[in-house]
């Protein structure tokens, strides 16, 4: 009795710290209920486990006892033959697209192509179309910062970098990349499912659930390659969304590298500026030499000419200068840039061999 008890009281306690979801119901017609159920009594209502009800930040695609299991990141999505279940929509800004579009879509009023299908496949072309719209509008907003940002920073006129554009360009280029793995999670979980004939079958649940459901559809093409059809569809897609990100990434890294051969260039201009001011300096107290010996304090029939200061002032100046052109050109010519080697021609002999040689491929029966 005791034990009973125990159990009883553990149970109770289990009970009253499950989670209470808040959920939106969309049936056949497109008709909206909302009520709230906690977990444990949900999962069993539905005839699934618990950890089938659990939120994840991946997305994935399964399916368990004639029910698929949606997740979508902070989207969590419940298709049965009859119905589709929206769980804790709460905080998440999906009242429009849950209230406006969705019910039309799946009553048959919005622009799916899988009206002719049954239930489930509407429910889930409505979900990929809605996480398909979701990546394309975070790539629609960050493709033109991306650019206008890059432009910015590569533009010629500017000599030096804006610290400014570089976080914003380090910003947005995070939020890239955390779309690419988005887009890469999201390809992997229908390439998954596109891999394996059974779960394309499993996706099919009026098939299993309704014995007088047609094999075939309108066109004469089986529910599971209609399936198999859709995902392709969606795969494709994201397939174009990866390319347009790569595309982003690539323009990237190639406006980093401008961005560092300019620094790279600006760096050699100072560091060639610093060289010749140096050669300058090592000219002029060459000469300064002669200033010095003529400043010592020893007498000399020299300093009582007033010409020869003149003289010997000009003659330092005149040395210091042919010193530094002489210093400047052998610096030019030492960072001239190399020729290309000279490529030898060939002889006419052989170019007109070569000509006849592809006259005579191009005559031939497989060539043409």
């Amino acid at each position: 009795m005791h034990r009973f008890i125990t159990s009883d009281v553990s149970q109770a306690t289990l009970a009253s710290v499950a989670p209470v979801f808040t959920v939106t119901k969309f049936d056949k017609e497109g008709n909206v209920t909302s009520f709230e159920r906690k977990k444990t009594d949900l999962h069993q209502e539905l005839d699934l486990q618990a950890r089938d009800l659990r939120f994840q930040h991946s997305m994935s695609i399964t399916t368990r006892n004639n029910r698929i299991i949606m997740r979508m990141e902070y989207l969590k999505a419940v298709i049965t033959p009859e119905c589709l279940l929206i769980l804790d929509y709460r905080n998440l800004n999906l009242e429009q697209w849950l209230f406006r579009e969705l019910p039309s879509q799946l009553a048959g009023e919005g622009q799916l192509v899988t009206y002719p299908l049954p239930f489930e496949f509407r429910a889930i072309e409505a979900l990929l179309q809605y996480w398909i719209s979701t990546l394309q509008g975070k790539l629609s907003i960050l493709q033109p910062l991306i650019l206008d940002t890059l432009e910015a920073l590569v533009d010629p006129k500017h000599s030096s970098v804006d610290r400014s554009k570089l976080h914003i360009l380090l910003q947005n280029s995070k939020s890239l990349s955390e779309l690419e793995t988005d887009i890469k999670i999201f390809k992997e979980s229908i390439l998954e499912i596109l891999d394996e004939e059974e779960l394309l079958e499993e996706l099919c649940l009026t098939k299993w659930s309704d014995p007088q459901v047609f094999e075939k559809s309108s066109t004469g093409i089986d529910h599971a390659e209609e399936m198999e059809l859709l995902l392709e569809n969606y795969y494709r897609l994201a397939e174009d969304l990866s390319n347009a990100a790569r595309e982003l990434r690539v323009l990237i890294d190639d406006s980093q590298s401008i961005i560092f051969i300019n620094l790279d260039s600006h760096r050699n201009v100072m560091m060639r500026l610093n060289l010749q001011l140096t050669m300058g300096t090592f000219s002029l107290s060459l000469f300064g030499l002669m200033g010095v010996a003529f400043g010592m304090n020893l007498e000399s029939s020299l300093e009582e000419d007033h010409r020869v200061f003149w003289l010997i002032t000009g003659i330092m100046f005149m040395g210091s200068g042919l010193i530094w052109r002489r210093l400047l050109s052998f610096l030019g010519r030492q960072l001239e840039a190399p020729l290309p080697p000279m490529m030898a021609s060939l002889p006419k002999k052989t170019l007109q061999a070569n000509r006849s040689l592809e006259m005579k491929h191009s005559f031939r029966p497989d060539g043409l």
